[in-house]
This record gives C-alpha cells, structure tokens and sequence, in this order.
C-alpha cells in the first residue's frame, strides 16, 4: 500500500468523498456532519493523502493544522471504499497523518466522529485516542464524540 499526497480532486478521490458524504447524511443531520468540503481539503494548512493499491484509490484522510495557543492537528474526512474495509487501510492512513503532525511539531491529534460509527471509535481507541471535550469552534451535540492523542516522535 502507498500512501501520498493528493493536490488534485481527480475523478477517484472526487468519488470516494462524495461516497463520505452518503454515507455520513444517512447517519447524521446536516447540522451533525462536519466534514470538510472537498476545496477546503487542498488548503495550505491540510495535509490530503491517499492510500493506493496499484493504481487503485483505497481511502482518504487529512489532517487540518490549527493555529493555537497550543496548536494541534484535527483529522478530517478519513473514508475507506467500503470494498477495501478490513484490509487496514484507516489504520496506514492515520500513521501517516500523525507522522506528518509530528515531522511538523506538533505533539497533539484531535478529532470528532459519531456515536453510530462503531468502527470508528474502535479504530480511533485502539490508536490511542482518548474522549475529551469538544475544542475549537466545536459546540457539544449529543451525536458526537470528541477524541485525542498526545503524539510522541
């Protein structure tokens, strides 16, 4: 598996992003989803990766800098092709995305998903995530569930 960088919402990551936006309006209310927009993901201070098998898009995630007192990385937008699940593709993801917060210095990781994510919160836990309180611009809303990880290089 090859993971890197996407500076370009090509046709297969322009795919897999509208399949996360499915999938998250089929579980959350609009005002529950807090999804980047695909724009915003090419931003200067968001690192987008894919994970690639051959030629083969495999999933997608990225880690949004925040400019702090204490700055810290949000993940955002991470999403497996359901027909790759079970293969450990969230899981290659998020190490490349939290080695990237630590070659740029920043020691904390932080993230929001959703209470019927299952999966998620499992995947997120078993990497060391720890509930906390929202942060940011975050309000408290009873379908999320907030999370994060002090990083050590």
């Amino acid at each position: 598996m090859l993971v890197k960088p996407v500076n370009t919402l090509s046709n297969d990551v322009s795919e897999l992003i509208q399949q996360s936006q499915h999938y998250h309006a089929g579980l959350y209310p609009g005002e529950s989803v807090y999804q980047e927009n695909p724009q915003q993901l090419l931003a200067q201070n968001v690192y987008f990766i894919g994970a690639y098998r051959e030629q083969t898009l495999l999933g997608i995630g990225a880690v949004k800098r925040i400019d702090a007192p204490l700055p810290y990385g949000e993940i955002k937008n991470l999403f497996v092709d359901p027909h790759h699940r079970g293969q450990g593709v969230s899981r290659v993801i998020m190490q490349a995305l939290e080695q990237q917060l630590i070659n740029t210095g920043i020691g904390v990781c932080r993230l929001e998903t959703g209470v019927n994510q299952p999966e998620s919160i499992a995947l997120y836990e078993s990497l060391g995530y720890k509930r906390c309180e929202p942060y940011g611009d975050y309000q408290p809303d009873p379908l999320s569930i907030f999370m994060q990880k002090e990083l050590t290089g």
